[in-house]
């Protein structure tokens, strides 16, 4: 027998000795007491599982508020907010219900939002333009939110081109190439962030995956005087097919039937989301991202380990609306499991979540 273990039985599987009777002990049947010999479980797990007061006293990971951003859409030219028809209880915000919701978010003790702002289709064109408006949704947005709010809540802003650009992409399309142009699209991330900060965000989230977007932005915020703002970079965006209701809220839609696999990452891949985090961390990223959550929680726990700034995690609008879809038929618990998914990406690393789940969590968790 190997020091320190006892056979269990069938098979040769051994169980470690710590815990463990070395002399016979009883446990009562229908038929009177049976004998057990050697090896039976002294330490027995269920102990601490017994009523909820336990369970809470040993949990491994907690859930709060203080874990929760809710990602917001703002919509230019609506006169009321519009339901997401994919993604059931999320609107297209005007700017003053968008004003409401940061509020009653900041109330439940949601200590941040993410705002995405949506242009008028005629706003589009090839190089998102209307992005960079001083007045543009975007901005005008961000400072009617921060006027209400203050620093009560932290106030993120996206920085894409995607919902601004009439082909659908991230940023400029080289005409000749038919492929995004990493260095001119870069350029205009730096002047857009700047845009944000100036309109009162506190984070820049740079999502376009372009190489050396977050270096870019830091010199253009620091040398524009924001140099308290921080970047969340999106630094492990992974190309998925779990982002159709986002694009749907967007109102996003790649021309020709494209994607975005040449700049986004492989989802085969996971050691080359340590390269990309590592690569933003050096140009400046205060806070780094994975996206989605629960098909890279392998992914969430390799960067954890790697790096000591913030991780976020964002639970996205298709793992938001399949729990959804699935609580509406009857098939699961919706909230019971949004809980659960939540806490998974939690324990697997993640300082802070993005999730369309945030209010509603709120609401359960008592901010």
């Amino acid at each position: 027998m190997t020091t320190g273990l006892h056979p269990l039985g069938g098979g040769g599987l051994r169980r470690p000795a710590v815990g463990w009777y070395s002399v016979p002990h009883r446990v009562p049947t229908s038929a009177g007491p049976r004998e057990l010999g050697a090896g039976y479980p002294a330490a027995r797990p269920r102990r601490l599982r017994r009523t909820p007061a336990l369970r809470r006293l040993v949990a491994e990971t907690r859930l709060s508020v203080d874990d929760l951003v809710a990602p917001l859409f703002v919509a230019d030219g609506l006169d009321d907010p519009r339901p997401v028809p994919s993604m059931p209880g999320v609107v297209q915000h005007t700017v003053e219900s968008l004003v409401v919701e940061s509020k009653r978010l900041g109330s439940l003790g949601v200590p941040g939002i993410i705002l995405f702002g949506l242009p008028r289709p005629e706003d589009k064109d090839a190089t998102g333009s209307a992005a960079l408006r001083p007045d543009g949704i975007t901005q005008r947005a961000l400072a009617a939110v921060r006027d209400a709010v203050g620093d009560s809540v932290v106030v993120m802003a996206d920085c894409c081109l995607d919902e601004f650009t009439d082909h659908g992409h991230c940023g400029v399309v080289d005409q000749a190439t038919g492929e995004v142009d990493n260095d001119a699209t870069v350029d205009i991330y730096a002047r857009l962030a700047l845009t944000l900060a100036d309109a009162g965000a506190q984070v820049i989230a740079p999502s376009g995956m372009m190489d050396g977007q977050v270096a870019a932005i830091r010199g253009a915020l620091d040398a524009g005087g924001n140099g308290q703002t921080a970047i969340l970079a999106y630094a492990a965006k992974y190309a998925s097919a779990l982002y159709g209701p986002f694009r749907d809220a967007a109102e996003v839609t790649i021309a020709e039937g494209g994607d975005r696999k040449g700049y986004q990452q492989d989802f085969r891949n996971r050691r080359e989301a340590l390269v990309e985090v590592a690569l933003d961390v050096a140009e400046g990223a205060d806070m780094v991202m994975v996206k989605p959550a629960l098909a890279y929680l392998d992914v969430i726990a390799d960067v954890r380990a790697a790096v000591e700034v913030p991780v976020a995690a964002y639970h996205v609008s298709g793992e938001y609306s399949m729990v959804k879809a699935a609580a509406a038929n009857g098939w699961i618990d919706g909230p019971g499991v949004a809980l659960e998914q939540l806490t998974a990406v939690k324990r697997a690393g993640a300082d802070f979540i993005l999730t369309y789940f945030a209010g509603e969590v709120a609401e359960v968790l008592g901010g």
